[in-house]
């Protein structure tokens, strides 16, 4: 069982009100960087780093651009001793970069850290004793008093060991477990190795106060630093340092609140690597301030490498979710946030503003090195129709109609659903193809020609239709209509056509041209896709896909009524003024002979034929312009507008207006 009885707050809060830092909105300058994942992250790894990986880690933490690298412990072990040596004697220390060693405040180790220093052009030495109220009591044994001689006296140690040793050197003092510590008592114990020290504006030393442990919500951390910051002697000499764990999870809050509070330096490591739960991650830091258009003055342009690097080197992994850096961070799997995502590109492409606002991306994913087509829109079964749009635009250019993408979204989330997995862009492209682009089952294109004549558009088309061959004749308004004309009357479907759309597709070598069709089948939509160097060839296989995806189409029986398709192909042709008497001429055949022809032979009435073109090109303008109802009344055949709608709402159930109004919807 669980018991919250068995514990109390650690943690001691300043002698008087330190809520200065709450006045101030974000940090407004980057701190000075000190890594130590060479030393604190090191020395929590489960296999550490050879000499030849802590060489190669050391070289990416000077690309990064940090200029203060804790290198180790040299008088902890011959492998650290060993790599300090290294760095210096194979002059691996940029000029600008200052190295730091840790040492105890006991006499022979610290002369082994001096001993190991030699030569180095400059290093800061950093110098800590134990002052929680735990260490003191379980640890220690010591008193205050105690507690506080070991750090002068260490204080005083490095400072004549220094002096009688050839090197630049700074000094570094911690209170380790200081967030567990009195905090009056911290200050009397920082301050007392101060006075050792007395630091000039030309030798600043370092206080740093570690959160050992993390003991406490982020703000008391930043009023213990507040007060120590303004009650520190010797202030404007002294560089205040942060070196934060992340016990409770807080260790990016900590040290940002901190930084608000008057710190000026922060040690952290990359990825928040370190003992038990991890010291603060310096990118997670360095990347929210750059969020924020402050210049963190550290690179992080290639995350990808680095955390490759990072991987290989200290054998951890890099958790998913890990902010800026995961594989996941800038993943949008859910509908809403794809399609958010999309049009905000889609607007920055547009509008070119000066700073980035683009919704769910906190960060623009290139100024790490990420890509949007394979770490942005990822596409799994809870995909949204505009994250799938997103990625078949900007992986293959294609540029998906507005009424298509909802039938693209469903088809491709339900091959992701089906197999449980993520779909890539070259699967997402498989899929698409299969489904809009290669359909040639039953009918399949072979050749098309046409002829223009007044009155319209002749055509000569090669079919498929099951294996067997077949040329067809036919006339339309245009190219596509004179082929959807044929389809309709010697398959006898029945179809409005719908949507139509082309653009050019200039992925890949070569530029071809890209269709798109959609045809409304008793009340379902059915889409198809062309790709060909032709515009023409590529509408027309859009087309035929499209009839293709129509269930009925495959068991339908071709009409082998010559005579028939040239009756309907006439009326097509002539719809708005077509009578008895124009088809008797035509053909050659008395008026009821023609009118019994057409009701034996297809099933309805000569009116009914011309009705029923009449009233599709009628949906088409309805549908498609702005034109008022009496004008398209007009344009169809009709001179009487109450009576064309009299027959609208009887084929359709609804008036013209209506069925304009639910169009729009």
């Amino acid at each position: 069982m669980m018991n919250p009885n068995k514990y109390e707050r650690q943690y001691f809060m300043p002698p008087e009100t330190s809520l200065e830092w709450t006045k101030k909105e974000y940090i407004t300058k980057a701190p000075t960087w000190c890594s130590v994942d060479l030393r604190d992250g090191n020395q929590a790894l489960i296999i550490p780093m050879s000499l030849d990986e802590k060489v190669e880690f050391f070289k990416y933490l000077v690309k990064v651009g940090f200029k203060e690298i804790e290198v180790g412990f040299p008088a902890a072990s011959e492998t650290e001793y060993t790599f300090l040596r290294t760095l210096i004697e194979n002059d691996l220390i940029p000029d600008d970069v200052t190295i730091q060693v840790l040492t105890q405040a006991r006499e022979h180790i610290i002369k082994k850290t001096f001993a190991a220093l030699k030569g180095a052009k400059k290093a800061i030495v950093h110098v800590y004793n134990s002052t929680s109220v735990a260490q003191r009591e379980q640890v220690f044994k010591k008193s205050k008093e105690e507690i506080m001689k070991i750090a002068t006296d260490g204080a005083k140690l490095l400072k004549r060991l220094a002096d009688e040793t050839e090197g630049n050197f700074l000094f570094e003092y911690s209170p380790e477990s200081f967030t567990g510590t009195e905090i009056d008592y911290a200050l009397d114990v920082c301050n007392a190795v101060l006075d050792v020290w007395q630091p000039r504006p030309d030798w600043k030393v370092i206080i740093n106060l570690p959160v050992t442990v993390q003991l406490s919500l982020p703000h008391v951390y930043a009023s213990q630093i507040e007060y120590m910051s303004k009650h520190m002697k010797y202030r404007e000499n002294v560089v205040l340092s942060l070196h934060p764990h992340n016990d409770r999870g807080c260790g990016v809050a900590d040290t940002e609140l901190a930084l608000l509070a008057g710190a000026d330096r922060v040690e952290g490591t990359l990825f928040g690597n370190g003992e038990r739960t991890g010291n603060v991650d310096v990118i997670t830091l360095a990347l929210n301030m750059y969020t924020h258009g402050i210049d963190p003055k550290l690179d992080f342009s290639n995350l990808p490498e680095l955390t490759k690097a990072y991987e290989r080197l200290t054998r951890m992994s890099v958790y998913e979710r890990q902010p800026y850096t995961g594989q996941l961070v800038f993943a949008a799997f859910s509908g809403s946030h794809q399609d958010a995502i999309a049009k905000g590109m889609h607007w920055r492409e547009e509008k070119h503003p000066d700073h980035w606002n683009i919704p769910y991306l906190p960060i623009d994913p290139h100024d790490v090195g990420r890509e949007y087509e394979s770490d942005v829109i990822r596409i799994n079964s809870q995909s949204g129709k505009g994250g799938i749009s997103y990625v078949l635009e900007e992986n293959f250019g294609f540029h998906i109609p507005g009424k298509m993408r909802e039938d693209v979204g469903y088809t491709i989330k339900d091959v992701s659903d089906k197999r449980h997995q993520e779909l890539v862009p070259r699967d997402i492209l498989k899929v698409f193809k299969e489904v809009y682009v290669n359909i040639d089952d039953p009918c399949k294109l072979k050749e098309v020609h046409f002829v223009q004549k007044d009155g319209g558009i002749e055509t000569e088309i090669s079919l498929d239709k099951s294996g067997v061959p077949k040329l067809y004749h036919g006339k339309g308004n245009g190219r596509l209509d004179a082929v959807s004309n044929i389809i309709k009357q010697y398959f006898g479907i029945s179809y409005e056509l719908s949507v139509y759309e082309e653009h050019a597709l200039s992925h890949g070598s070569s530029s071809k041209a890209m269709s798109y069709v959609g045809i409304t089948c008793y009340g379902q939509m059915y889409w198809g896709v062309g790709i060909d160097d032709d515009i023409i060839r590529s509408s027309i296989s859009a087309l035929v896909v499209a009839v293709n995806q129509v269930p009925s189409i495959k068991s339908s029986v071709e009409i082998q009524d010559k005579r028939l398709m040239e009756m309907k192909n006439y009326i097509q042709t002539n719809y708005q003024t077509v009578t008895l008497e124009d088809m008797a001429k035509q053909f050659h055949l008395s008026e009821p002979y023609i009118s019994k022809y057409i009701k034996e032979k297809s099933g309805q009435t000569f009116v009914e034929l011309v009705q029923g073109v009449r009233m599709k090109k009628a949906r088409t303008l309805l549908k498609n312009g702005n034109m008022t109802v009496e004008n398209i009344a007009y344009s169809v055949g009709y001179q009487n507008v109450e009576h064309f709608n009299r027959l609208f709402k009887k084929k359709y159930e609804m008036t013209p207006v209506q069925y304009r109004n639910s169009c729009s919807k």
